[in-house]
């Protein structure tokens, strides 16, 4: 099956060292993005959260000092529902350079021309606020839709980021619009790699490195269902 395959190939070129050394990159800008933000509310606490009350046995007990310790616990917390976007918003900065390697590798004779830097980041931006979204709604509607949840959590998920993925590797070889409609004539196959790779947004550091197995999947994928991108191509690139 197509997205199966696709999702394979990009799992073993994550593991290449010229994509591996991009992944660890993201890995690490993300993980220490979330423990500036956790020592910046620790410290913020103790500042400015002055004060204290006095106990029996225990003395005085400063409310700044208690909740700067207590506010460690956010620390997880934000790895489970920030975690997946954060890591998107970094990796969507090198899926370019991810798409490039896998073209180069595997692709020498249909390599892609990459986005500028702008179009780059506005694909990035469209991740992040794309799996955020779907975050949001799902721990919104968890009550209301019970054991359907994690349905519309890797439905929509699935929907989503394989719009977006899609749309960044076709746009390297495609016009807008050709684009556009070589997505929506592999809607099936494009959703379904989308939900294998949302599958992996639960599973505890992997999620940091996901985005960029995306970038390397659906690479693979638009060469997979678009054939040929030169000139005599059915999509050609304006």
């Amino acid at each position: 099956m197509m997205p199966v395959r696709a999702l394979a190939r990009g799992w073993a070129d994550l593991l290449r060292p010229s994509i591996l050394r991009l992944a660890l990159l993201g890995i690490a800008l993300t993980i220490g993005l979330f423990v500036a933000l956790q020592a910046l509310i620790f410290w913020a606490i103790r500042i400015w959260l002055p004060g204290g009350l006095t106990l029996p046995w225990l003395g005085q007990v400063e409310f700044g000092a208690v909740l700067s310790w207590g506010s460690l616990a956010l620390f997880p917390v934000m790895g489970i529902f920030l975690m997946a976007p954060v890591a998107a918003g970094f990796a969507g900065l090198f899926a370019e350079n991810v798409a490039d390697a896998v073209e180069r590798l595997h692709y020498p004779h249909r390599r892609g021309r990459s986005l500028d830097f702008l179009d780059g980041l506005l694909e990035s931006l469209a991740v992040v606020a794309a799996v955020l979204g779907v975050t949001v709604l799902s721990l919104v509607l968890t009550p209301f839709l019970g054991p359907l949840a994690p349905v519309l959590f890797y439905g929509a998920n699935g929907w989503l980021l394989g719009r977006e993925f899609f749309q960044m590797a076709a746009r390297r070889h495609l016009a807008e619009a050709p684009a556009h409609a070589l997505r929506r004539a592999n809607t099936a196959r494009v959703t379904l790699t989308g939900v294998l790779v949302a599958i992996g947004l639960t599973i505890p550091l992997v999620n940091i490195a996901l985005p960029l197995l995306a970038a390397a999947a659906f690479t693979h994928l638009f060469q997979m269902v678009s054939g040929s991108a030169g000139p005599a191509a059915r999509y050609p690139r304006a």
